[in-house]
């Protein structure tokens, strides 16, 4: 019988497809702080006194920047708890397929998001239905691990 790794170990295909997943989610969210600064400048839209001096520009709002801003929080708000449900969710041992599956779908419904939200904008529900879907598998990834572990 063939002795089964670790599930916290880079032998564990499920720990490695994870550590791969969270770094492209990581990598997305890295990315929303240089396309909020290109908006910035593309716009000439800073809120923050020092740039407005340095710059010799009028403080002002665009709502490109905002738009960008606002899809960065809600990436910070979702895929965090992302991070820790599907981590939860690892300790279970499931299926590796089923996991990777869903982290493959939480992923690309963030990457939809963003594109939908503040790159193309596309009217709603486009962006609800991307951003519900994510919800709904960080969801599941939570109770299944709390049922687990109760």
């Amino acid at each position: 019988m063939e002795k089964m790794a670790p599930i916290l170990s880079i032998e564990n295909e499920l720990f490695r497809i994870y550590i791969f997943y969270a770094c492209v989610l990581a990598l997305k969210v890295l990315i929303m702080s240089p396309l909020t600064a290109m908006h910035r400048f593309k716009n000439k839209a800073f809120a923050n006194p020092e740039d407005v001096v340095t710059l010799k520009v009028k403080p002002k709002i665009h709502e490109d920047v905002e738009r960008v801003r606002r899809a960065h929080l809600n990436d910070l708000e979702n895929i965090v708890m992302f991070f820790v449900a599907s981590f939860g969710y690892i300790l279970t041992n499931p299926s590796v397929g089923f996991a990777t599956m869903l982290f493959r779908i939480f992923t690309a419904s963030r990457i939809i998001h963003t594109l939908v939200y503040a790159v193309y904008v596309i009217p709603q529900p486009a962006r609800a239905l991307a951003c519900a879907t994510g919800y709904a598998v960080t969801v599941y990834m939570a109770i299944q691990a709390i049922l687990h572990f109760i």
